[in-house]
């Protein structure tokens, strides 16, 4: 049955990922491909409504794929099981915050931890990019459409408006603007 599929997965997905909505995304591709739940192009485009839509974007991906899959028993069933074994870490560490504040051993943990955490981000950020700029596949006459420049552009004044602090609400509301012209104008 769908619904339980949604929430094993959903729960492996969220009891195997340490580091937040973004080191979770190689898993969650991994597993939404695995299921033929979404193709590739799909799942990028529900990961910028996920990012741009408030709320931790795991949890707004689960909800998104679990309605899309399961209508709304689904998307109650992947969010739980997404959000399950964080919620149940949580009440652990809260009950025994003292010991675990002090120990080496989890000092040890979050210090191999955080590697493979920026791994998972960066794995998840080429894949998404191979996707957003190379949807056919990484071929140079790609360079020669408009799509891909229009794409690099946006990416570039988005990393620049980035570093030079403007709020990402704004950034994201400058991105769709320009997508939405450039979709028009160049019929995209």
């Amino acid at each position: 049955m769908i619904w339980i599929d949604l929430f094993l997965t959903f729960l492996k997905i969220g009891a195997f990922t340490f580091g937040g909505g973004y080191a979770m995304l190689p898993l969650i591709q991994s597993e939404v491909e695995r299921h033929g739940w979404l193709t590739q192009a799909e799942l990028v485009d529900f990961m910028a409504v996920s990012e741009s839509t408030p709320g931790p974007l795991a949890i707004n991906m689960a909800t998104f794929i679990g309605i899309r899959t399961g209508g709304i028993f689904g998307a109650v069933c992947a969010t739980l099981g997404v959000v399950l074994p964080s919620f149940v870490i949580i009440l652990i560490v809260a009950k025994f915050y003292e010991k675990f504040r002090k120990s080496r051993a989890v000092d040890g943990v979050m210090y191999g931890l955080r590697p493979a955490v920026i791994g998972l981000i960066g794995a998840a950020f080429l894949s998404v990019g191979m996707t957003v700029f190379f949807p056919g596949g990484f071929q140079t006459s790609a360079f020669g459409t408009a799509s891909i420049w229009v794409s690099v552009g946006i990416f570039a004044l988005g990393a620049v408006l980035a570093f030079k602090k403007l709020h990402p609400i704004a950034i994201i509301g400058i991105s769709a603007v320009i997508g939405i012209i450039a979709g028009y104008a160049l019929g995209l």
